[in-house]
Order: C-alpha cells, then structure tokens, then sequence
C-alpha cells in the first residue's frame, strides 16, 4: 500500500510539470529568510528543472552531501548534480517536510529515480535500476540564494538499490558477511586482542600481533595525588603512553571506548612504531619531550636510522612493508611538551635518550613499575622471545647513550619494567638490565 501511495504521488507530481513549465520558474528573492530560500530552491527541484543549482547556489556556497561529496564549492556541487541529472534522467525530489527557525531551515524529502543514463554515477555504467531514497538537507541561506547546505541520505539503501551491494538478507550478502568476518579474524591474529589487560595498579597493556608485538600502555592515576617530581602534575582521566603501530588502530580504539575514552597521549618517542594509533584519535591532545617533536611531527625517526646497518632480509621487510604498512600511522601534532620531572596519571617522567633524542619512561616509586617503551628490547628482529637487549644500533640515535640509559633505569631498582614491544622483564630486573647495557 505504502508503495502504492508512493506511485501515485509522485504521478500526480508529474502530471502538474507541463503546466509548470509554462509558467516562469521562480527566481531568488533578495532575502536571508531561510524558510524563503529553502522553499524556493526545492521547489524548483520539485519541478524538474536541471539549472535549480546553478539558479539558487550563492557564488560564494559551500556544501557537503555526507558520504558522497564535499565539503565543496559552488561549481564541484553543480558538475555533482549534473552528472546526477545524466545518470538519472527523471530524477525527482519531493519535500516531505520543511521546518526553519529563520536562520536555517530542515527539509526531508524524498526522491525518485531511474538510473538509465547515457551518464555514468560514481562510475558505475548505467543498470536501468529505479531507485527510491529520503534524505534532509540543513540550509543556511546567504542573500537570498543558497548559502550552504548539509546534506544526509541512506547511502547503504542506495548502494543496494543499484546492486552495489547484495539485497538484505540473499545468499551474498551471507558470503560476504562470512568473508569479513574472515578477515575480521585475520587481523585479530596480527592486531592482537582488544582487551585491555590490567598489568599493575592502574595500568592496563594493549599488545598487537606478530611480528612487533607492539606495547599501548593504559594509564590511571588511581590515588589521584600525581605530585610526584618537581614539574607539572598531568593527571585525570585515562592516559594512553605509547601508541603503537597502525595495525593496532581498531584494536586500540575498542580497548579505549571501554575505558571510556582518552584525556591524553604522551609519547614515549616520536618514531613510526610509537606514533601508529595516535592519529586515530585526532581531539586528543599528544604530548612528547620536547626533543621528540620533529620526529613525531615530521619522519618518524627515519633522518638518523641507519637501516643500511640491518640484514638484507630485515632491510627490505623493515622499509618496504612493515613501517610504512604495518607501523606508521603519520605525522601528529603536538599540543605539548613534557620533561624529567613532570608527572604523568602518577608516573615521574624520566629521560633516557639514547635510541630516541627524547625518549622518556614513566617510573613509580611506591610500586617501582616502570614503562621504559625502546630502551631494550625483549624480542629479536625475526620478532622472537629473547633476554632484554637494547636496540639494534641500526635503529639508535646514539647507543652509546642508549647504554648510559640503561645504567640509569637499572639504578632505579625496579620490580618490573614494561618495554614498548613484547613482555615485560621482572625478577632481577636490575641485573638484566645491567646485563643488557654492558653488551
């Protein structure tokens, strides 16, 4: 019925074009009413006519139909709704409601369509296909034409309508269900579990896969004091130290939705495999030492790796595949700066250069845990289980200071010591990382 009722609106519509057309279309008036404007330019889209566009749109327009195209100008729009007149030769809308408080106005309508060509839409060759959608615009109107526009629509219900996609509920759409969900499992082998797991007091590890096993710490300052060090306490809230590689994004991102969300990234260094994730929280400020800035804002570490140092095998995964497929996420910018001293959701920062200019852990007395991110290594190059180590020198700043770092952290005492990749080292934790720095 509800179809029916559809067929004889849009009839009855179409029976009124010719007298319509005989009679002068409707031009904007100079007013900045926007149920005016709003009303005029669907108007003319009610009647059919191929220039509302170029007749309603100010010079100076911007829009943005959500999905498809924009944000843009007045002339990308235009050339849009061209080759969406080509594609569709009888499209047509119909305002269904239009609500305006004077300076914006909502109009939900509905449209009708046949995709017959001879243009193509977003590519695809003409399929015959009629289409049905409802959508709302948001309009800003900008004088007395359209000053801007916000448009939403079911893409998804469009897409299946054309046969990009399979029809709700067929066989396909089951295999295709069955094929993501393949990969789904894929990337849970080498992004690793999206549970957070709590390894001490208020700190919870997020690990990818194989072959990095790359270390995203969770961070909560549970005392609340966050006094300890002379420099400014950065405390609340749930902090993420570290970001790992790109590969963990969808597993980060869930991890921290159950924790509620970020308040903070802090950096232990700028390189690729530290930075991954951040961008994928671009409302989240990051914070680094100050002397990691460019690297994180700019290559990543690449101006002093030395990669030529690496074995041939490693050389051609490392560069070709895994930092820039696997780790890197990008540049990020960031908000601001931390130094030894300062405090971080309860953790003193402490500057270990060495591997990094400006690389920082996070040490607490009252438990002595310590998130020391690069400053060893816990794992090999072909990504096995191994004694703390420091980096490869291929991958340091300077190894000699990397092992004055080590020393540093070792004097420390600490009960356990969390690195940026793999598992934590604990027992003799000051002897392994003495043993580490003298090698």
């Amino acid at each position: 019925m509800a179809q029916e009722e559809s067929t004889a609106e849009f009839a009855a519509l179409a029976g009124q074009e010719e007298a319509a057309r005989s009679e002068q279309p409707a031009r904007p008036e100079q007013t900045d009413d926007a149920e005016t404007v709003a009303r005029g330019y669907f108007s003319a889209l009610e009647r059919g006519e191929r220039t509302a566009q170029r007749d309603w749109y100010h010079p100076e327009m911007e829009g943005t139909v959500h999905g498809v195209v924009g944000p843009a100008g007045r002339d990308e729009l235009v050339a849009w709704f061209d080759e969406l007149y080509a594609a569709f030769p009888d499209f047509r809308f119909r305002v269904l409601d239009l609500v305006a408080d004077g300076r914006h106005a909502a109009v939900r309508w509905r449209a009708r369509g046949t995709f017959a060509g001879p243009g193509r839409f977003n590519g695809m060759a003409p399929t015959g296909a009629a289409v049905e959608l409802e959508g709302t615009d948001l309009v800003w109107p900008r004088e007395g034409k359209v000053g801007r526009v916000l448009a939403y629509t079911d893409g998804m219900s469009l897409a299946r309508q054309l046969g990009a996609l399979p029809a709700r509920g067929s066989v396909t759409e089951a295999r295709m269900t069955a094929a993501l969900n393949v990969r789904t499992g894929l990337m849970a082998r080498f992004g690793g579990s999206e549970e957070a797991e709590e390894v001490a007091d208020g700190v919870w590890r997020v690990q990818g896969g194989w072959p990095a096993d790359c270390n995203v710490y969770l961070l909560r300052d549970l005392d609340g004091d966050g006094q300890a060090g002379s420099g400014p306490s950065r405390t609340g809230g749930t902090v993420m130290f570290d970001a790992g590689g790109r590969y963990m994004t969808a597993q980060v991102r869930a991890a921290v939705a159950r924790m509620g969300g970020l308040e903070r990234i802090v950096l232990s260094h700028g390189h690729s495999d530290n930075r991954g994730t951040a961008p994928a929280f671009p409302d989240v400020p990051v914070l680094c030492h100050p002397d990691e800035v460019a690297d994180a804002e700019g290559t990543g570490g690449w101006r002093y790796w030395q990669v030529d140092k690496l074995p041939w095998v490693h050389r051609q995964a490392h560069t070709r595949v895994l930092h820039p497929r696997f780790w890197d996420g990008g540049p990020v910018r960031i908000a601001d700066t931390v130094v030894a001293g300062d405090t971080v959701a309860g953790f003193q920062v402490v500057h270990v250069p060495g591997h990094a200019p400006g690389l920082i852990a996070l040490w607490r007395e009252r438990d002595r845990v310590l998130l020391c991110s690069d400053a060893f290594y816990t794992l090999d190059l072909w990504g096995r289980p191994q004694e703390p180590a420091l980096p490869p020198e291929a991958y340091n700043l300077d190894t000699q200071q990397a092992r004055a770092s080590l020393h540093k952290l070792a004097e420390l005492g600490p009960a356990v010591a969390f690195p940026g990749h793999a598992e934590p080292a604990r027992g003799d934790v000051r002897g392994a990382l003495e043993r580490a720095a003298s090698q």
